[in-house]
């Protein structure tokens, strides 16, 4: 990993918003069946929001501005990219997080089932 993407990263995480740091809450630390998730985990070119090695899964939260036509199409590239590279990409809204975390630990779970 090249420096500067360490310090992109380790920007992001300082930077995170509410649904971001809740999400964290709920993955730090196995704190789902053990599963060891990491937040803003490089990945090839891009920086995934949470990801686990071992399910080869990447978990993002997207904001109002991942509605928007440019991001939209920007999300549905990267998610490609990173699905032929043999992620699977789980994507809630910031709504949901807050409104339904519960949501997260059942789609994790299903994964790994």
């Amino acid at each position: 990993m090249t420096v500067e993407r360490t310090v992109f990263a380790r920007t992001l995480r300082q930077k995170s918003g509410l649904a971001e740091q809740r999400v964290w809450a709920l993955l730090r630390s196995g704190r789902i069946d053990g599963h060891k998730f990491r937040r803003q985990h490089p990945i090839s070119r891009y920086v995934a929001d949470f990801a686990c090695d071992h399910l080869r899964l990447v978990i993002e939260i997207d904001g109002g501005i991942h509605d928007q036509g440019e991001v939209v199409t920007r999300d549905h590239l990267r998610q490609t990219e990173l699905e032929a590279l043999g992620w699977t990409v789980l994507r809630f809204t910031n709504t949901q997080v807050l409104s339904e975390p519960e949501l997260i630990a059942a789609a994790i779970r299903a994964h790994a089932a």
